[in-house]
C-alpha cells in the first residue's frame, strides 16, 4: 500500500474526472440513491462545489488509478454518512484506492466534527470486507423491500397515519428510545430532513414512518412498538396511502435486523425483498480544528477542574439503562 496520498476536497478542474468516475460509482447511502442520483448530474455537481450543503467530495490518485468519494454531513450532526464510492473495481484489482478514500473520508469527516462515518453496503459485495479492513463494524442488518406503485383503493384499511406535529415529538422519542437497542441509537434515528407519519393508539405515539420522496422512487424507514404488531401492515398501508408518490413510483421499506417480526407485515402487503445489506460504522477521533490552552486557576473553582464537553457512560450506566428499559417493557406488557 501506499503510505502517502494527496486526496483533496474537489476543484473545478476536477470535474471531469468527477463525472467520469462517477457512472462507475457503489452507492452506500440507500434513502439518497434509491430516491434521487446520489451521484448527481452535472449540474448538481457544479452546484455542490460552489455550495457544498453539507455534501464533501475528495478526489486522490493512489499511483496510475484515480479515485472519488462523496460523504454528507451537516454541521452539529453526529454522523457523517458516505454517499458513494467510484470506481468499481473487478475481483482481482488491489482495493488500495479504496482504503485510501475511506481513510481520507474519516479523517475529513472528523475535522468536520463528525462522531461516526456510516455506510451501507450489501452483504455480497467485496467491499464489505474491505471496509472491516479499513475499521467499520457492523452495527446492523437490514433488509430494503420493494414493491411497485400501489392504488389507494388496493390498501384502504380502518387505520389511520398522520403527519407528524410539533405535540408529538415527546411521544416519537420516546417510541424511538423503546425501539432502537441504545447502543445504535443514535446511528440508527431516522434523518432530520425526513418527512414522517404518526400512528396513535390510545392518545399514545405508537408507530412513527419516516419517509423521503424523490423523482425515483419512495423511501420509508417503520419504527412501530411491537405491541402493535397485530396492526403493523394496516400500518405501513396507511401511510403508503397517505404519501402521494406511493401511487406512481417505486416504494422501499427498511427493514433493520432488531425488526425482524416486520418481515410479515411486508410480504402481507405485497413487497419482496430486494437488498441485503449491512450498515457499517466508524467511530471517528473528535475533530479538533484548532487547539487551543488555557490557564485555569483551581482556586477560584473551588479546587474542581473543567468538566469535559461530552460526558463519559460507563458499562455500569449501560447496564441500569438495559434494565430500566426492560422494566418498562415489562410495565407496559
Amino acid at each position: 500500500m501506499v503510505s502517502n496520498v494527496d486526496a483533496h476536497s474537489i476543484k473545478l478542474l476536477d470535474l471531469p474526472l468527477m463525472l467520469r468516475l462517477k457512472q462507475n460509482a457503489i452507492v452506500l447511502h440507500s434513502e439518497l440513491g434509491l430516491t434521487e442520483d446520489a451521484r448527481g448530474q452535472s449540474s448538481a455537481l457544479l452546484s455542490s462545489i460552489v455550495f457544498p450543503r453539507g455534501l464533501h467530495t475528495l478526489v486522490a490518485q493512489v499511483e496510475d488509478k484515480n479515485v472519488v468519494g462523496q460523504f454528507r454531513h451537516r454541521q452539529d450532526e453526529a454522523n457523517a454518512h458516505i454517499v458513494y464510492l467510484a470506481p468499481t473495481l473487478d475481483e482481482d484489482d488491489d482495493d488500495s484506492i479504496w482504503l485510501h478514500m475511506l481513510d481520507a473520508m474519516a479523517e475529513q469527516a472528523g475535522k468536520n466534527g463528525a462522531q461516526t462515518l456510516v455506510g451501507e453496503v450489501e452483504l455480497s459485495h467485496r467491499l464489505f470486507e474491505t471496509m472491516r479492513r479499513a475499521g467499520y463494524a457492523v452495527y446492523s442488518r437490514q433488509v430494503i423491500w420493494r414493491c411497485g406503485p400501489v392504488a389507494a383503493a388496493s390498501i384502504a384499511n380502518g387505520l389511520t397515519v398522520s403527519s407528524e406535529s410539533e405535540s408529538d415529538q415527546i411521544g416519537i422519542a420516546a417510541l424511538l428510545g423503546s425501539t432502537i437497542p441504545r447502543i445504535m441509537y443514535t446511528v440508527m434515528e431516522p434523518s432530520t430532513e425526513m418527512s414522517g407519519l404518526v400512528y396513535r393508539k390510545d392518545g399514545r405515539v405508537e408507530a412513527y414512518l419516516a419517509y423521503s420522496e424523490g423523482k425515483h422512487g419512495v423511501y420509508i424507514m417503520p419504527y412501530l412498538h411491537p405491541e402493535v404488531l397485530s396492526d403493523a401492515p394496516g400500518i405501513v398501508a396507511a401511510a403508503l396511502q397517505q404519501i402521494e408518490r406511493c401511487r406512481r413510483l417505486p416504494i422501499y421499506v427498511c427493514v433493520r435486523g432488531y425488526q425482524g417480526w416486520l418481515e410479515n407485515a411486508m410480504l402481507d402487503l405485497g413487497f419482496d425483498p430486494w437488498l441485503e445489506q449491512a450498515v457499517m460504522v466508524k467511530h471517528l477521533t473528535a475533530g479538533v480544528r484548532q487547539t487551543s490552552f488555557e490557564s485555569v486557576r483551581l482556586a477560584t473553582s473551588g479546587g474542581q477542574k473543567p468538566a469535559a464537553n461530552l460526558p463519559m457512560v460507563s458499562a455500569d450506566d449501560l447496564r441500569a439503562s438495559s434494565m430500566l428499559h426492560k422494566r418498562d417493557r415489562e410495565a407496559r406488557a
